[in-house]
């Protein structure tokens, strides 16, 4: 049976886009500090492998990444893109149906744990396939504190104020970078360290409209219209405002990103 809270906003070719866009430099940099030659780690809910295989790299020929996720699509576009890196596998499969009899040096889960309902189960899950002094790393954001500068057109803040809804009625945390520490806590790990991975967007950056232009990509689902938590004129309208916001008016965004880290 599959634990993890079967909603997700990101699917289709839009999501691909946003994991392969994603590398481990630009998006899970402070991860380095833990990586070492040799290492066999386990990337839970790996999308299609763009962080995993800069993983791959740091860990070297003598090391491996295993890559999970539970979207068919996403594994599957992975084992195309990265068909070439040798020492890492894709695999498609929920968290809590994956077996194995390997432990594993590091398990990383990046942007993963903000769609669990039950992110402890999931942590427990991660420490039992861990090393004695093994690694868990777990990157993730505050959805509660993103920050705009100038605010956006209010119809794209009705639409955002719905998407935490729609996740919460889910069970879903929309503080798990704060709520972390505390899991990590309760699972018993050690050693634990929460470190600052904020992102910042300003206009005149190369990435800049790609990055505020995400909200785009979660408005062009109907999921949240479909199950009643916004109209489909005014998630049409969040997009036409939030589009011509990004053009115009939009100097920043920040959202608030943590990457929190222990050994069993």
């Amino acid at each position: 049976m599959d634990q993890t809270v079967n909603k997700h906003i990101e699917r289709g070719p839009e999501a691909n886009e946003i994991f392969d866009a994603r590398s481990l430099d630009n998006d899970y940099a402070k991860l380095k500090s833990l990586l070492k030659p040799g290492m066999h780690v386990l990337d839970v809910g790996c999308g299609t492998g763009a962080i995993s295989k800069g993983i791959a790299k740091q860990v070297g020929p003598q090391g491996h990444v295993t890559g999970i996720d539970n979207t068919e699509s996403f594994i599957s576009s992975g084992k195309l893109i990265y068909a070439d890196v040798e020492n890492l596998d894709l695999i498609h499969t929920d968290l809590f149906e994956f077996e194995t009899e390997q432990k594993f040096d590091l398990i990383v889960a990046a942007r993963t744990i903000q769609w669990l309902s039950n992110p402890v189960e999931a942590l427990v899950k991660m420490k039992s396939m861990l090393k004695p002094g093994g690694w868990l790393s777990i990157l993730d954001y505050n959805h509660t504190a993103i920050e705009w500068q100038p605010e956006p057109p209010q119809s794209m803040q009705l639409f955002y104020a719905a998407f935490l809804k729609w996740r919460s009625d889910a069970g879903m945390n929309n503080q798990v970078a704060e709520d972390a520490a505390d899991y990590f806590e309760q699972i018993g790990m050690r050693n634990i360290e929460v470190l600052d991975n904020t992102e910042n967007y300003n206009k005149g950056r190369d990435t800049f409209k790609s990055k505020l232009g995400v909200w785009l990509k979660v408005a062009a689902s109907t999921q949240m219209v479909d199950e009643g938590y916004i109209t489909n004129q005014e998630r049409l309208k969040a997009i036409e405002d939030y589009s011509n916001w990004i053009e115009t008016d939009a100097e920043q965004m920040v959202m608030k990103l943590k990457e929190t880290r222990g050994q069993a």
